[in-house]
């Protein structure tokens, strides 16, 4: 890697990046400012959402009621200029409902597709483990492949294509476990935790000015479509070094020969924390991979493809603890 150095006092290496990451720079410091005017706190969540944006990877957004799963998703989707819908999922939805149906037009003597909300840019599915599987297997083309098959025909989705689902894990009436399938489709599940005292005090006096104002009206959309499918392949082309693919094959490889997990991720898994450390990456400015970023994709990416082993979970192990013992195991490469 190039080194520049200022002067011959100043001995610190200054390096110089390969590809140009300003206009992605710029763009995410545009969009975290106006999610900012409205969320307190929660910084993990928006970088983890920032990177699953540049990555190009779905997200599964689980936490308890209240901690702003939903409002979250609905900033960051007004921040960009992309279509967006929103999907309540219920018992009662049908796969036609999330993807369309063939109507017959009575004036032409033909079938014609009516596009479902999946056909946006950014889809919002709210409480998505409360449809059952009929519906969820719905979404398992469109998730891995951006596109749906009816009645023979294929129809593409239109890029940037991200689905960000919201659940709560509390509330087991009327829900329904996501198949290990459609988890697997997933680029990161986030998990959020309740605000810091400090944090819910300023989140209370903001909403005390804001009074009956809607808190999204003052949020502008700051990148375009074109934008984000531009960020998405600088971030293809950030530089990882072989060992650092060694670094990524090993952590997973040892979740499918640890005792604690009854499942092991798959050659996906690897892939997406390959895709989500090249997000890390860009995210701090660097065309080049780390190992602290790898180690910083790995449990959103790991921890929702696993099992925990059916004794270890009755004392209590979750998987996010597994995974970080399995990464703190491996030796980082040098």
């Amino acid at each position: 890697m190039e080194q520049q150095f200022d002067n011959q006092e100043n001995t610190t290496p200054s390096f110089e990046n390969r590809i140009d990451l300003q206009p992605l720079k710029e763009g995410v410091g545009k969009i975290r400012a106006e999610i900012s005017k409205v969320i307190v706190g929660q910084q993990k969540m928006i970088d983890q959402l920032l990177v699953a944006l540049l990555a190009n990877g779905h997200v599964l957004i689980e936490g308890v009621p209240g901690v702003a799963k939903t409002i979250t998703a609905k900033l960051l989707a007004k921040t960009i200029s992309i279509g967006f819908s929103r999907i309540q999922f219920t018992p009662d939805l049908m796969p036609s409902d999330i993807l369309g149906t063939s109507i017959f037009d009575m004036k032409k003597s033909e079938f014609e597709f009516k596009k479902g909300p999946i056909f946006s840019n950014l889809i919002l599915i709210d409480e998505i483990n409360r449809a059952p599987a009929k519906t969820q297997a719905a979404l398992f083309e469109v998730m891995e492949e951006r596109q749906i098959t009816i009645d023979g025909t294929k129809y593409e989705m239109q890029n940037p294509f991200l689905v960000l689902a919201t659940q709560n894990p509390i509330e087991q009436e009327g829900t329904y476990r996501l198949p290990e399938a459609q988890l697997d489709r997933f680029l990161f599940k986030i998990n959020v935790k309740y605000p810091q005292l400090a944090e819910e005090i300023l989140l209370l006096q903001k909403e005390h000015t804001l009074q009956n104002k809607n808190k999204l009206e003052d949020i502008q959309a700051v990148v375009s479509g074109q934008n984000i499918v531009a960020f998405q392949n600088l971030v293809k082309q950030i530089v990882v070094d072989t060992n650092l693919l060694e670094y990524i094959a090993k952590i997973v490889s040892n979740t499918r020969e640890n005792a604690f997990l009854y499942l092991g991720a798959s050659p996906r898994a690897s892939i997406a924390i390959l895709n989500a450390s090249k997000g890390y990456a860009a995210l701090n400015g660097r065309d080049f991979v780390t190992p602290e970023d790898i180690k910083e994709a790995a449990v959103p990416v790991l921890q929702h493809r696993v099992i925990v082993t059916p004794e270890r979970e009755m004392e209590g192990m979750k998987s996010e603890d597994i995974i970080k013992q399995i990464v703190d195991g491996v030796e980082i490469p040098r």
